[in-house]
């Protein structure tokens, strides 16, 4: 599959520790296409961390930086783009992920995101909030806003990040026919 036969961007939309990070990798591999890390790149943009930004600027002022960054790495050359869990969240955002690419939403139970996730500090969302209950809560208010940006999904539940990729292919050339 060396040649660029994905003409669009591939935004990975899901819950924090659904795997998008290293599926966004994997795929990028895969398809010869360039991978964006939204928040590392916001990170690099910003010189400070996300929670640093939250502090300092809340979260709206981060939601907004965002989404600037949907439609500036939508309107450059294909690739694939890890957005940051609470990116669908906003309309805006939808709409312009959907005008610029194709939009994959990877699901996971809230027990396996819990274990993926309990020991990383750098989840401002979840800060006093480190459990499978309150996972599963804002998993649950953030699921239509996904559902909705989504054109498919698919679960990250006890695979591999090159089956999951393989799987995603699969569907993306599915759609170029």
């Amino acid at each position: 599959m060396s040649e660029k036969w994905v003409k669009k961007s591939v935004f990975l939309i899901g819950f924090m520790g659904v795997g998008k990070s290293s599926i966004t990798l994997e795929l990028g591999h895969l398809l010869g296409l360039d991978t964006v890390e939204m928040d590392d790149y916001i990170v690099q943009q910003e010189g400070r961390s996300i929670p640093e930004i939250f502090d300092q600027d809340g979260e709206g002022y981060f939601r907004q930086v965002e989404s600037n960054l949907v439609v500036t790495l939508g309107e450059g050359n294909p690739r694939v783009i890890s957005c940051g869990g609470g990116v669908p969240m906003r309309e805006e955002n939808r709409k312009n992920m959907k005008k610029y690419g194709t939009v994959v939403l990877l699901t996971a139970r809230p027990e396996t995101i819990f274990e993926r996730v309990r020991h990383d500090q750098n989840r401002p969302l979840l800060k006093d909030n480190m459990n499978v209950e309150y996972i599963a809560g804002l998993m649950a208010q953030r699921q239509p806003a996904y559902e909705q940006a989504a054109d498919f999904a698919v679960s990250t539940d006890g695979k591999t990040p090159a089956e999951i990729s393989r799987e995603v292919a699969a569907l993306l050339a599915q759609r170029q026919h």
